[in-house]
């Protein structure tokens, strides 16, 4: 089942696409009262700073709010994830990720995920930029051609910087049909 998902996640694809995997079983599991909830090891991630979401709810939370997606994908037994952790507690990272609906994937407790999301390798850790639609930014990336969505393990200025390129290519949020009209008076 995976190599299907992981040729469907190679083409550009909708979120609501996405969703429609969720009855294969990726760990998307239909919005409950605490979708809200933190996915596992975020507090090793700078969950007390920065939102993180599981899959599901993270995708709902951007085609609601028009956010763009910053997804990470980590394991707990990756001696670079340790690493690059230190690198999600920079003031100006934290910041910069209030721009974003930020998703974080354990790939041993969502495996199918990390398969569905893939469109260079299953290699962790890897930060993928998405569009509100899910699309991936491909002019948004790490310097390694190699592994493009590996960022710099050690100094945040590459992270900061490639989110706030992604921030700049975000499409402005819809304008709401009801102006405001109280300054007219």
């Amino acid at each position: 089942m995976i190599p299907k998902i992981a040729r469907f996640a190679s083409r550009p694809f909708t979120w609501c696409a996405v969703l429609a995997l969720a009855a294969l079983g990726l760990g998307m599991a239909a919005p409950h009262p605490s979708s809200a909830r933190q996915p596992g090891m975020a507090e090793l991630w700078n969950g007390a700073e920065i939102a993180w979401r599981e899959i599901g709810p993270g995708i709902r939370e951007a085609t609601r709010t028009g956010k763009p997606v910053v997804m990470l994908f980590h394991a707990s037994w990756c001696g670079s994830c340790r690493r690059y952790r230190t690198v999600w507690k920079d003031p100006g990272v934290v910041a910069a990720s209030k721009s974003f609906v930020m998703i974080l994937v354990d790939v041993d407790s969502d495996p199918g995920a990390n398969g569905a999301f893939s469109p260079d390798g299953t290699y962790v850790p890897r930060t993928i930029f998405y569009t509100t639609e899910g699309e991936v930014m491909k002019d948004v990336a790490g310097k390694d051609p190699e592994y493009p969505h590996t960022i710099d393990l050690d100094d945040p200025a590459e992270l900061r910087t490639l989110m706030q390129k992604a921030a700049g290519m975000a499409p402005a949020p819809p304008a709401s049909s009801h102006p405001d009209r109280r300054a007219e008076n």
